[in-house]
């Protein structure tokens, strides 16, 4: 896995971490104990730090970076969905970006919040806690219910068993 210090500032990985082999992460990043970052993904602080906190999931080929707000935060088991932008925000504990969404500048998606796919969350928007935000812009909120709140309770759990999984199987096959 590609590691490189900016300006001094290198990732921290907890070794209990998973991270693919493809993913790129510069600069001040902070991946925490049971975090899985997927192949592709792209993760740089070089304008500030992201912190990937306990257990959560970047799933491939998203990109998270930092800017004016100095701390980009995903949180505790929250998951980013496959090709997502999460840029200069704070995701919630246990939270759910959808595949190919989008949360911009200084957006704080609340605890257990599911942000639908290819929603567009704009600059500065707060999601409340439990709920689902559909829509580019996002601004259809409702109450986080039925099948999404299933997916919101489990989907934690089946990306701390696949990472697992990973760490333990993945081999680079030599095309000769």
């Amino acid at each position: 896995m590609p590691l490189y210090s900016f300006e001094g500032k290198s990732p921290s990985v907890h070794p209990e971490a998973w991270i693919a082999p493809t993913a790129t992460l510069v600069g001040d990043v902070v991946v925490e104990k049971g975090a899985s970052i997927w192949y592709g993904v792209v993760i740089r602080a070089d304008l500030g730090r992201i912190i990937i906190r306990e257990g959560a999931n970047i799933q491939d080929n998203s990109v998270l970076h930092v800017g004016g707000t100095g701390v980009c935060e995903v949180g505790k088991d929250a998951t980013v969905g496959h090709q997502c932008l999460v840029h200069d925000c704070i995701v919630g504990e246990s939270a759910l970006i959808g595949n190919g969404a989008i949360v911009l500048d200084g957006a704080v998606i609340g605890r257990r919040t599911l942000i639908a796919a290819g929603a567009t969350v704009t600059p500065g928007t707060e999601i409340p806690p439990e709920s689902v935000a559909l829509g580019s812009p996002a601004k259809k909120v409702i109450p986080l219910e039925g099948t999404a709140k299933l997916f919101v309770d489990h989907n934690a759990a089946v990306y701390h068993a696949l990472a697992r999984r990973h760490a333990d199987s993945i081999e680079l096959i030599d095309p000769a």
